[in-house]
């Protein structure tokens, strides 16, 4: 089993930056399609943002040009960098590990989360 460690959430200002990092655990992280995913009380799970093993990546509408997802191979890490935070990004943020490129894949994880509320 893939184990994922999510970090980096906080209570931040509208138009501040985070960076939420994904720590995985395993011997087949580089080959994995990675995502970040965002639940807010009252609403369903979303995709944020994803990038594959070939480093195709893709945005969420609501975030794009904002965030940005990256990962380090030799790390095991994926990250999101966070910019021009809104008090409508406020959720908890989940790291998704997908064994695949097509998603849900023959095996898929989920981290715990972490909380990023924006707010005054």
């Amino acid at each position: 089993q893939v184990q994922l460690v999510e970090s980096g959430g906080a209570l931040v200002p509208p138009g501040g930056s985070l960076r939420l990092s994904c720590a995985a655990s395993g011997s087949s992280f580089s080959i994995a399609t990675m995502g970040w995913y965002r639940q807010a009380p009252g609403k369903q799970r979303e995709l944020v943002a994803v990038i594959t093993s070939g480093r195709s990546v893709n945005y969420a509408d609501s975030v794009k040009g904002r965030f940005t997802i990256s990962r380090d191979n030799a790390k095991n890490m994926a990250y999101l960098q966070m910019n021009s935070l809104k008090p409508e990004d406020t959720a908890r943020y989940y790291c998704r590990y997908c064994s695949d490129e097509v998603c849900p894949g023959r095996y898929n994880y989920w981290g715990q989360g972490t909380q990023v509320t924006v707010s005054s």
